[in-house]
């Protein structure tokens, strides 16, 4: 973390970071054009299971023809909403570091887990992107701007390769069998609107939500690196959601 971070002691850079990344599905791609300069566009994303951002770009789009002369990239992502109708009230993430295709199946699943087949066009000319970020710089309000490493940012996935290897597999299984559970998830544990909740991701610290326009996180309370101790988070959550609703009930 930056030396020269500007937040207030109880702030948690780290965490608000990453809340930016697991909430937002669009953000701004800034490349370079031969001539050198800035080029800025708008893209969708999604997050790997250690948080880096993964794309579906097109060999057509000027940001593609720019990533294959020079790769170097950044990113900025706004979290969804803001306040009082100030588009500069929302926190706020710029990633800088390199963008380039990946043969990672990780990549197009999650991507097309958050934004379905219609976002992720099976044209022979889109690939997945990834980025390997060097840098976070994060502006979450007054006195609350802090520069990051990739270090602080990345989940970490150390001795957790049995959940990596498992996610698809859970990811699968929920939603095809205990969508009702999501669905408690969502609106029980997060207090979210009623919608068509799935999974699209998980990972050692959560499980990520999508929804037609929407993302939501929803933290594991102790980490999990076996496909065994993220299905005892999943159980322990639907429980505790149905314990609720009955409370609520009485």
């Amino acid at each position: 973390m930056s030396a020269y971070s500007t937040a207030e002691p109880s702030f948690d850079p780290v965490a608000a970071a990453r809340a930016v990344l697991h909430e937002a599905r669009v953000a701004s791609l800034a490349t370079l054009t031969s001539e050198g300069h800035p080029f800025a566009s708008l893209v969708t994303f999604a997050t790997m299971p250690d948080l880096a951002p993964a794309l579906w770009l097109s060999d057509l789009a000027v940001h593609s023809r720019n990533l294959a002369q020079d790769n170097r990239a950044s990113l900025l992502v706004v979290a969804p909403g803001g306040e009082g109708g100030d588009p500069l009230a929302g926190a706020r993430v710029t990633l800088t570091g390199t963008l380039a295709r990946t043969d990672d199946p990780a990549a197009a699943r999650r991507f097309g887990a958050v934004h379905g087949s219609a976002g992720r066009p099976d044209f022979a000319d889109f690939h997945a992107y990834r980025m390997n970020i060097a840098s976070a710089h994060l502006v979450a309000g007054f006195g609350r701007i802090v520069t990051l490493s990739a270090d602080d940012l990345r989940i970490d996935l150390g001795e957790a390769e049995g959940l990596i290897s498992g996610e698809a597999m859970i990811v699968d299984h929920m939603n095809e069998d205990h969508a009702e559970a999501i669905a408690l998830y969502a609106t029980v544990l997060l207090g979210l609107p009623p919608s068509e909740w799935r999974l699209s991701g998980c990972d050692p610290d959560g499980v990520d939500l999508v929804a037609p326009g929407s993302k939501a996180r929803l933290p594991f309370p102790s980490r999990a690196t076996t496909v065994a101790e993220a299905g005892g988070h999943l159980k322990h959550w639907a429980k505790l959601a149905r314990e609720r609703m009955t409370a609520t009930k009485n």
